[in-house]
């Protein structure tokens, strides 16, 4: 027996691509909670314990080289490709909001600490642009919405971690401004695949889109 239609449906919009309006952001891929080396990486090592095996496999096997081939299309679109990092300017975390503290401090992840870094892979290049921001979403603590209307952008690829935490946050602080948010489902991971499979069915409900690496590079290279 068929499911129901899902009356949601109904009352979306629908996709306007534009590669020329369009952006890709880049959330939190850094070695503090995005690297098996990093703080996270090594306290659940050290731990014995193995909650992060799926979230680290997922960035190296999927996040990744996705996010790698979503930056080298964006470059040859000529289009902007934004990393939002998190962090506190302070070890102790006493700048972040009280929920973000323990976690930014535990993570070591201030700026100037190795762990708050970009990934190697993703070292952002000339060009490329960078905002820090100590919230859950990067609109609450960053000036991404003047930087995205400043260079013009409407629609916002989105890729990173974690999927159910920042990456999510930030798409619906975006779709709320009026931005075409589209979730490229293998550029984003987290620590439970659950969590990653039912934030990309309830966002792509309503806020936005859900799509994948090859379809995202297919779509804008036609509208380019």
């Amino acid at each position: 027996m068929n499911a129901p239609k899902d009356y949601i449906r109904d009352f979306m919009s629908e996709p306007m691509i534009n590669a020329q309006g369009a952006a890709l952001v880049i959330i939190d891929m850094q070695y503090a909670t995005g690297s098996r080396q990093g703080a996270l990486g090594r306290t659940l090592k050290a731990q014995g314990s193995s909650v992060g095996d799926y979230r680290f496999a997922r960035i190296e096997q999927s996040v990744l080289p996705r996010t790698l081939e979503l930056r080298a299309h964006f470059h040859r679109l000529g289009q902007p490709v934004i990393h939002v990092t998190l962090g506190a300017a302070l070890p102790d975390a006493s700048d972040a909001p009280r929920h973000m503290q323990k976690l930014l401090a535990s993570c070591n992840n201030y700026v100037g600490s190795p762990d708050h870094a970009i990934l190697d892979e993703l070292k952002p290049v000339e060009g490329e642009h960078v905002v820090r921001k100590t919230t859950v979403g990067a609109f609450a603590s960053t000036s991404i919405d003047s930087l995205l209307r400043s260079l013009k952008i409407d629609q916002i690829y989105m890729a990173g971690v974690s999927t159910n935490m920042c990456v999510e946050s930030t798409a619906r602080e975006a779709a709320d401004r009026g931005y075409q948010v589209t979730l490229v489902e293998d550029a984003c991971g987290t620590t439970f695949e659950e969590l990653h499979l039912v934030t990309m069915r309830n966002f792509q409900r309503l806020f936005g889109r859900v799509t994948s690496a090859a379809q995202a590079v297919a779509e804008l290279k036609v509208s380019a």
